[in-house]
């Protein structure tokens, strides 16, 4: 598998609503044209505030969320808050650039809400940071952000916003061969992070 494979084979959305954060990967691994895994995780909990998802290699894209969930209940502990989202993309991007000549493989959608409320931010392997209010990424993202581009504004809300991004990916599965096998979808508001259940998910589809 080369790297543009790992970087590429995926499908991930990430929406700032006016009261959270809305994200949604869809479920296949590849390995160039073999489907490797039918039910990969992509959505991660970093804290109870804070969410992100991942694209790209497998074993780097756990060890990164495993690194950033020790950093960010470090910061915890130590400062007796949470830290905010901001702060959080930020040292991502320090960890993700420190390593940049033995890169992790990925690249990270990490939103979540803090005093400042929603925030959402799309990190590279080398550590470039950016925020914005709606992100996809790999191979799929052509097609979801058709979806996103038409149907995305900032007053959406967190229920909103869930409807929207499931469209996304559904979109992206229907034509990217690298996505597929089912939608994660999680949110994250001030009362925490959520993964939403498969049944609710699947009820929410396009026929």
């Amino acid at each position: 598998m080369n790297d543009e494979n790992k970087l590429k084979g995926t499908t991930t959305v990430g929406l700032k609503c006016k009261d959270g954060v809305v994200f949604a990967t869809e479920r296949r691994a590849t390995m160039g044209n073999l489907i490797a895994h039918k039910g990969t995780k992509k959505i991660f909990k970093i804290d109870d505030h804070l969410g992100a998802t991942i694209a790209g290699g497998v074993g780097d894209a756990q060890s990164l969320m495993k690194y950033i969930s020790a950093e960010v209940a470090l910061y915890r502990l130590r400062n007796g808050a949470r830290i905010s989202v901001e702060s959080a993309a930020t040292l991502t991007a320090n960890i993700l650039h420190s390593s940049r000549f033995y890169p992790f493989f990925v690249q990270t959608l990490l939103g979540g809400v803090d005093d400042n409320g929603p925030a959402l931010f799309s990190l590279d392997p080398a550590g470039g940071v950016i925020g914005d209010d709606v992100i996809s990424t790999g191979s799929g993202s052509p097609f979801a952000y058709g979806v996103l581009e038409d149907r995305y504004n900032k007053d959406l809300d967190v229920e909103e916003g869930v409807e929207v991004a499931i469209r996304a990916i559904q979109s992206a599965m229907e034509r990217d061969a690298f996505s597929g096998n089912g939608i994660l979808v999680a949110t994250v508001t001030e009362e925490g992070f959520k993964m939403l259940p498969e049944e609710e998910v699947k009820s929410k589809l396009r026929k």
